[in-house]
């Protein structure tokens, strides 16, 4: 071999160590969250936490700015139209329709088709659509579309982005927890 030929084969080496590195970069940061067999069993079981998980609660996602005063939680796992909805919902013990009550639903939904945020107000979600009088706001670096929670949500206010293409994010607060809502969107790690 020449040193023209040597010089060659050294300079592809470092975009060969690059493209054997992707796979792995890949691996460290899944398309989307996905539950457990275990999650989904114990989303189907309506097994409830308590005390609640904490800031973990979902694999894959961390809540930096959890509230304090939550009792109970429960996985909530919904598979339907090609779509995987995972979350987890943090409660106090208070009725559902006092309007002191604490609740905080944080959900990844897996939607192959989600790009853009304007999509969000037709997705295919089984509870917590977008259906209302929505708007966008900027939280932190993200577009974030928000409406007043009504009817299954509860009151308070629900929050959705697109975190990247396929992953969608939601999250409501009941109105005690509405003054952190920025708090918790902006501590939200996937």
């Amino acid at each position: 071999m020449n040193k023209i030929q040597k010089l060659a084969a050294l300079s592809v080496l470092p975009v060969a160590a690059a493209l054997l590195a992707l796979p792995a970069q890949a691996a460290e940061r899944p398309s989307c969250p996905v539950p457990s067999k275990a999650e989904a069993k114990r989303s189907f079981d309506a097994k409830s936490d308590k005390p609640p998980r904490g800031a973990t609660a979902i694999k894959g996602l961390h809540v930096n700015h959890l509230p304090n005063g939550f009792t109970y939680g429960q996985v909530v796992v919904n598979k339907h139209d090609g779509i995987t909805e995972y979350g987890y919902q943090w409660t106090d013990d208070r009725d559902d329709v006092d309007i002191r009550h604490r609740s905080l639903w944080v959900r990844v939904v897996c939607w192959p088709k989600a790009g853009s945020l304007a999509q969000l107000r037709n997705a295919p979600f089984d509870t917590g659509t977008f259906s209302g009088n929505t708007r966008t706001v900027k939280i932190g670096d993200r577009q974030v579309l928000t409406q007043k929670g009504d009817g299954a949500l509860g009151h308070g206010r629900y929050a959705g982005w697109v975190e990247r293409k396929g992953v969608v994010v939601t999250v409501m607060a009941s109105q005690p927890l509405v003054p952190e809502l920025t708090k918790i969107i902006k501590g939200i790690e996937l």
